[in-house]
C-alpha cells in the first residue's frame, strides 16, 4: 500500500484539484455550465479518496501543521467564508434555500399559458403563437409551461429564454 500511496496520492490530488479548479472557474463565469456542472460535482467527490490518501501519506508533516496557530486561523477563515454563502441561502426558507430568482422561475414554469401571458402583458393567443413558433407543442392554454416543454421534448429553460426574449 505504501508504494501505491507514494506514486498516486499526490498526483491524483493535483490532477483532480486542477480539474475542479478549471470547472469551478468555468461555472463561476457561466461558461458551458451544462458541460462543467456534473464534471465539477462528481470529480470533486472522487477527489475525497486521493485527498484522504495524501493526508495519510503525509501525516507526520500534516500533524506538525495541526499544532501551529496558522492552521487554526486558516480553518476558521475557510469556515467563515463558507458560512458567508450558506447562512443567507439557508435563511431564505420561502424559496427552499435557493436563490429567489430560481423560485420565481419555477413558479412561472408551473403557471399556465393563460396565467403567464397576463403577467407578461400579452394575450394567451400571442404567447401560444410564440411558443408554437419556437417549436413547442401547446395542446391547451391551461397546460403549465413545464408540461408544454416536456411534451415538446425541450428543456423548461428554453421556455424561460423565450419569455425573457418576449419581455425585452
Amino acid at each position: 500500500m505504501s508504494q501505491l500511496l507514494n506514486r498516486t496520492a499526490t498526483p491524483l490530488v493535483t490532477g483532480l484539484f486542477l480539474v475542479s479548479l478549471v470547472s469551478g472557474v468555468a461555472l463561476f463565469f457561466h461558461w458551458a455550465p451544462a458541460t462543467f456542472h456534473a464534471m465539477h460535482e462528481w470529480l470533486s467527490i472522487v477527489l475525497i479518496l486521493p485527498f484522504a490518501l495524501h493526508i495519510w501519506k503525509n501525516w507526520r508533516p500534516m500533524s506538525a501543521y495541526l499544532r501551529r496557530p496558522v492552521f487554526a486561523v486558516a480553518m476558521v477563515a475557510s469556515l467563515a467564508a463558507a458560512l458567508a454563502f450558506v447562512v443567507p441561502s439557508a435563511s431564505n426558507s420561502a424559496s427552499g434555500g435557493r436563490p429567489p430568482q430560481f423560485a420565481v422561475a419555477q413558479q412561472v414554469l408551473n403557471g399556465s399559458v393563460d396565467a403567464v401571458a397576463s403577467v407578461m402583458g400579452e394575450t394567451p393567443e400571442a404567447l401560444d403563437a410564440a411558443l408554437s413558433a419556437a417549436g413547442f407543442t401547446v395542446a391547451d392554454s391551461s397546460q403549465s409551461l413545464s408540461e408544454i416543454a416536456v411534451a415538446s421534448g425541450q428543456p423548461p429553460e428554453a421556455i424561460l429564454a423565450l419569455l425573457a426574449a418576449q419581455g425585452s
